[in-house]
């Protein structure tokens, strides 16, 4: 009996196992279980990121700049740069005179970006400066036959004083008469007034759709509707630099020169260029011919729409587009052969008749040419003779 209890007392402990006594203080946690990213949340948040961040680039970003770092470098948004580095100049000259403080606000300026000049790719700064310098056309030899003709058509209209100036591209071939004497530009002077418009708008001292009211003092007799417009009504500068190139319009020249700072600021900024003999001196429009030019000045604008160290591509195509939609036809234009495209600048103050442009040939041969006529009072010889110094030019330059 004795023996059947222990065997079975031996087989219990067999068959039931002893608790194992964990000592341990440690407490193990559960293993986390790495949930699976759904791709397209995770796509739909890169985009909103992405988003915020260009948003922030392209309309907060510039704002300050233009409300801080500009009020800073620029205190007065009228004045050019050089203009300003003269004020600070005046202030300070041996610490400012040299110093570029349109280089330390935009040091962009230094980047560089594929273009075209004269049908050869080039690299330029992807921000024009507001002083960059015109370049002159490279003059070879002179076109002797055709100065011939032309003093020849001279003597035939003894009161009519022309300057002229003419430079094909092929060869740069030119011809002088009178080119570097001043002369009243009239209505010519738009042209550096729109070239110095979107050389701001360059600078970002304003856009193409900015606006501005037209109020009485903007108001001008002579060429152009917009004198007759109701007062307060808002323009954008694109449809005022349209209507001050295709309809000649005063009214918007006036307004467009006040943007831009005034008359001095204009000034400036053709010195700047390296423009010497042309300068604004009155408002519009100028009867007296206190506003000058020479044949030669305009011809180094016109040959510089193309330049991309002078203005970048927008603006030669806004440029360009204004000039090849001039209204006054009878001038230069009118002495052309058929199928030519001719992209100018008219000018009449009544003692003085001129055009100013670029000819694009049906041949594919291109020139400047720039015709300023002094004459008695409204005298129709002034007209006949540049449709006839024109037409001379066409066959020469063309064939």
């Amino acid at each position: 009996m004795y023996a059947y209890r222990q065997q079975t007392q031996v087989r219990t402990l067999h068959a039931i196992p002893q608790r194992r006594v964990v000592t341990s203080p440690v407490v193990r946690k559960k293993p986390k279980v790495k949930k699976k990213k759904n791709f397209f949340i995770e796509f739909f948040r890169s985009v909103v990121s992405l988003t915020f961040l260009a948003s922030f680039a392209v309309f907060v970003f510039p704002s300050a700049y233009n409300g801080l770092i500009k009020q800073v470098f620029y205190p007065d948004s009228n004045l050019t740069t050089a203009g300003y580095r003269n004020v600070m100049a005046t202030m300070n000259p041996a610490v400012y005179s040299d110093v570029n403080l349109y280089s330390l606000a935009n040091p962009v300026t230094n980047y560089v970006h594929n273009d075209m000049f004269n049908g050869q790719l080039l690299l330029t700064p992807t921000l024009q400066k507001m002083h960059s310098e015109v370049t002159t056309m490279y003059q070879t030899t002179e076109m002797s036959q055709l100065k011939s003709q032309l003093t020849s058509l001279m003597s035939q209209y003894p009161t009519i004083k022309p300057a002229i100036y003419v430079w094909e591209y092929d060869e740069g071939k030119y011809l002088n008469i009178n080119a570097e004497e001043i002369y009243p530009a009239a209505s010519i002077i738009k042209l550096p007034v729109l070239v110095r418009m979107f050389k701001s708008i360059e600078a970002n001292q304003f856009t193409i759709y900015d606006e501005m009211k037209m109020t009485e003092p903007y108001r001008s007799s002579g060429s152009g509707n917009l004198q007759f417009a109701q007062g307060g009504r808002m323009y954008t500068m694109d449809y005022l630099a349209k209507v001050m190139i295709q309809d000649s319009d005063n009214t918007s020249t006036n307004m467009i020169m006040s943007k831009l700072g005034g008359m001095d600021d204009i000034n400036i900024g053709l010195r700047d260029w390296g423009i010497s003999k042309t300068y604004v001196r009155t408002w519009l429009p100028d009867l007296a011919g206190t506003n000058k030019t020479t044949a030669l000045d305009m011809a180094k604008i016109l040959y510089n729409l193309d330049n991309p160290g002078f203005l970048n591509i927008n603006s030669r195509e806004y440029i360009i587009d204004y000039m090849s939609h001039v209204k006054n036809d009878r001038l230069i234009q009118a002495g052309l052969g058929e199928g030519s495209l001719f992209i100018h600048k008219t000018g009449d103050i009544g003692t003085m008749l001129g055009d100013a442009g670029i000819v694009f040939a049906p041949n594919g041969k291109k020139y400047i040419v720039v015709i300023l006529a002094k004459r008695p009072h409204n005298a129709p010889q002034g007209k006949d003779f540049i449709v006839k110094a024109s037409n001379l030019i066409y066959k020469a330059v063309v064939g």
